[in-house]
């Protein structure tokens, strides 16, 4: 097996910005499985939140002996490294067998799905601008996070005020925080909170009121973190490049539906190439949130479909 693996660079089309920090491109890896006659790819972004960084992860790929989607697992912990080979592993599956994923999955063929669009974090002017801007969109995702947020959720609102949306506070809330701004994102009609805490002190939230659900991102990887969510979370997001690829995120899914959690299928800025395995995931999610190439001024070729009816899957010639 032929193992190749390149680093990508998309500009986005406009600055985005979380409680983290901005950016102005999605620096992507790019990975291709051959065995000769056949290539699958698949594309993942290294996160500096979980500790990695695109060398780390070229240095994973490059030094893994990749035969098989189960032997990864037992090579390469859940991460952004796993998640690029797995899916280009199911990617070349597909290929050779002139299959689609799904079908090889035994999964029902997938349907599009209304996808958040996310407003990245601004001062309130910007933001309620942003949300006029996309007021015609079903579903909005706030990104938040600060200590001063209720002025920027009051101005999203009133931008968009027909919109379903949802809020990102990426880790940047306290207990006392959340607790004082849940009554107004109740009464805002915010229909999901996303990780209102740092994982790592999430266990503040055993025992608190959740007057809407409350998702965990950060706090979720993969089926290994949902025994220390109970009392905390009513939802999980699953991203693929958390769960190792799309082979942990169908059994993570699975396993959160079993266990009487709601999915959100969510995404790192990538390309289309990294949403479309992820179109799968999504399929009847509480939430799907797959608005990556939607942020990007520059695509893959043959590029995911967005429309009315939501993110379509992927043509052939993109992925599986």
């Amino acid at each position: 097996m032929q193992v190749s693996v390149t680093r990508d660079v998309f500009r986005l089309a406009q600055v985005f910005t979380i409680s983290r920090g901005s950016r102005t491109e999605a620096q992507v890896l790019t990975v291709s499985v051959s065995d000769g006659v056949h290539q699958g790819r698949g594309e993942c972004v290294p996160y500096a939140r979980y500790g990695e960084t695109l060398e780390s992860v070229t240095a994973q790929i490059e030094s893994t002996r990749v035969t098989d989607r189960a032997a990864l697992a037992e090579q390469l912990p859940a991460g952004a490294a796993r998640n690029a080979l797995d899916c280009a592993l199911w990617d070349l599956e597909a290929k050779r067998a002139g299959r689609r994923v799904w079908d090889l999955a035994g999964l029902p063929a997938p349907k599009p799905e209304i996808t958040a669009y996310t407003l990245s974090l601004d001062t309130p002017e910007a933001m309620q601008a942003q949300a006029a801007k996309n007021a015609h969109r079903p579903l909005l995702k706030i990104k938040l996070g600060t200590p001063d947020d209720m002025p920027r959720l009051e101005a999203v609102r009133a931008g968009a005020p027909e919109a379903r949306i949802i809020v990102d506070a990426n880790e940047g809330w306290s207990a006392a925080i959340y607790a004082d701004l849940a009554p107004h994102l109740v009464r805002l009609g915010v229909a999901l909170v996303e990780q209102p805490l740092p994982a790592g002190e999430d266990d503040a939230l055993l025992g608190v009121a959740r007057p809407l659900p409350v998702c965990a991102d950060e706090s979720c990887h993969d089926r290994a973190s949902l025994a220390a969510l109970k009392g905390k979370y009513d939802v999980v997001n699953i991203k693929l490049d958390k769960t190792g690829g799309l082979t942990e995120a169908l059994e993570l899914r699975r396993a959160a539906l079993a266990e009487g959690y709601d999915v959100m299928v969510g995404c790192m800025i990538g390309s289309s190439l990294a949403m479309a395995p992820a179109v799968l995931v999504a399929q009847g999610a509480m939430v799907t949130d797959l608005d990556g190439p939607l942020l990007l001024a520059e695509d893959r070729d043959t590029p995911l479909t967005f429309d009315s009816a939501g993110v379509h899957p992927p043509a052939p010639e993109l992925w599986g």
